[in-house]
């Protein structure tokens, strides 16, 4: 089985990605992998794109 970090960090703002939270403010719902967001998703707070966050261990 894969594992997936549930947490994920933008490395320009510090923004954390949950999991478990989703992305209310851009309609992600809870429970969406990091993986599964759009391509086009970015930082909701400094608009960075995902290939500017990295994993952050729990």
């Amino acid at each position: 089985m894969e594992i997936t970090h549930k947490l994920w960090k933008c490395t320009v703002c510090g923004y954390v990605y949950n999991v478990d939270e989703g992305d209310e403010e851009n309609m992600i719902p809870p429970g969406t992998p990091f993986e599964a967001l759009p391509v086009d998703w970015v930082c909701p707070i400094c608009g960075a794109t995902k290939d500017k966050f990295e994993p952050v261990d729990e």
